[in-house]
């Protein structure tokens, strides 16, 4: 029987279109905000890269406190969608605080300025955002096809965001000035159109009733459990841990990628060069996201997509590393591209796999907790997106570098090559070991079967 539909296409197009939101944030954020605070403030790398690292410390608290305040939340715009909303006007300004840190400061003040700016930003505002705009897949349907359509549109908004960005910053940075001030109106800039569309999303779409989301179920008295509950419902669920883990993965894969301005300015000679290889993730990424919807159809599911995929990606980033020893730019690109393909179906049917995976949780302990559920994609990306970018402060600390010198010294331009090379492989490999265990849906599927073999009885 085929399932009922809740969603128009513009339905899909503007739940999507928040991610460019998310990525204006995101996407300048991790590969630009070290640039900004070495070579323009002039701040040391390994003290940002500790403070960002501490600043994760809190993170962990607030995605499972978002979560659950979603979970319980109930008003007119229904559970998710005020977070979303009223939660990327702090994302905003915090955005524009982390590249607006005084000149006229003593280098304490600026390092705290930064801290606090980034905290804030990362463990409260983007995480009340992003959490809810990530359970609204779940909330708005409850049709599996249209999942996987939400998740694809969403992830080619953000990488088309991501691709803008990184292809257009450096230039626009410099067009502005180049400098402090030039940094700052960059920032405005873009958290003034991340503010307008995220709104315009969150008000394209509606949450559903919780009697449809039950199955036709009555209301339930609203359970009351804490965050210690909360916790527990989540490390009950192995796919949840699966996905975090994953998630992790991929953000501390993409700050590498982010690094390559590094690698591009000083092994490459070419800053330039970064915005081309943005086009060669990007691009591609988008094109696999475009097909990801027929192909679960016709592969019957998410999991073998996914693990085919990234059998690609480890392929290709294989090969990125051997085309970066022989020094063909001509190849790192095309197997950068190869290896993108293979990541996208991931990207565009993540946040469908973390539906069943709340759905797993419904199934096994008879708790509906979506909020909670999707605080695994705010986790991952504060977690994984942030230590990544203090593990690049880190590692080229310890190489030498500084970014006010005109010549970097051996040691950091061998620790670039190996950030932009081997780091993004390792990470693609344990990816695809931890997919080849998670299928969720096969586990869904036969709790079904038992609770009908139960009811027939």
């Amino acid at each position: 029987m085929e399932e009922k539909k809740y969603l128009k296409w513009y339905n899909k197009v503007g739940y999507g279109s928040g991610d460019i939101a998310g990525n204006v944030v995101y996407a300048f954020l991790t590969s630009f905000v070290m640039v900004y605070l070495t070579d323009t403030v002039g701040l040391a790398s390994g003290i940002v890269g500790t403070l960002i690292a501490v600043s994760k410390l809190f993170d962990g608290f607030t995605d499972i406190f978002f979560g659950s305040l979603i979970d319980k939340t109930h008003s007119r715009l229904g559970k998710a969608r005020p977070w979303m909303i009223y939660g990327y006007i702090g994302c905003a300004i915090t955005l524009v605080a982390c590249f607006a840190v005084p000149a006229g400061m003593g280098k304490f003040a600026q390092y705290t300025w930064f801290f606090i700016a980034y905290t804030l930003l990362n463990g409260v505002f983007y995480t009340a955002n992003n959490i809810a705009y990530s359970a609204l897949t779940s909330l708005i349907t409850k049709n599996s096809k249209e999942r996987v359509q939400m998740g694809s549109y969403r992830f080619i908004f953000a990488f088309s965001t991501s691709l803008l960005i990184q292809t257009i910053t450096v230039g626009f940075v410099d067009w502005c000035g180049g400098d402090a001030a030039a940094w700052r109106l960059v920032a405005i800039i873009y958290a003034i159109v991340g503010l307008v569309v995220n709104t315009i999303s969150g008000l394209s779409v509606k949450e559903l009733p919780e009697e449809e989301l039950n199955d036709g179920e009555p209301k339930k008295t609203e359970e009351k459990y804490g965050l210690i509950q909360a916790f527990k419902l989540l490390v009950k669920n192995k796919y949840y841990i699966m996905i975090c883990g994953t998630y992790i993965l991929q953000q501390l894969y993409s700050a590498m990628i982010g690094a390559g301005l590094f690698y591009m300015t000083w092994v490459l000679k070419n800053k330039n060069l970064f915005g081309q290889f943005a086009w060669a993730v990007n691009i591609p990424l988008i094109i696999a996201l475009i097909f990801t919807p027929t192909l679960v159809g016709k592969w019957k599911g998410m999991y073998k997509l996914n693990l085919r995929g990234y059998i690609i990606a480890v392929i290709g980033r294989a090969l990125v590393v051997v085309a970066g020893y022989i020094g063909s730019i001509p190849l790192m690109m095309a197997f950068t591209a190869l290896a993108a393909l293979g990541q996208g179906p991931w990207q565009g049917d993540m946040n469908a796999v973390i539906a069943s995976c709340s759905e797993y949780t419904y199934l096994t302990q008879g708790k509906r907790v979506d909020g909670t559920m999707y605080s695994c994609t705010s986790l991952g990306v504060k977690i994984g997106g942030g230590i990544g970018t203090a593990v690049v402060g880190w590692l080229l600390e310890l190489s030498g570098y500084k970014g006010t010198m005109a010549v970097q010294p051996q040691s950091a331009l061998d620790m670039m090559q190996f950030m932009y090379l081997w780091l993004p492989l390792i990470f693609d490999i344990l990816i695809l070991l931890i997919l080849s265990r998670m299928n969720v849906e096969a586990a869904n599927e036969k709790l079904k079967a038992e609770r009908g073999m139960c009811a027939g009885e």
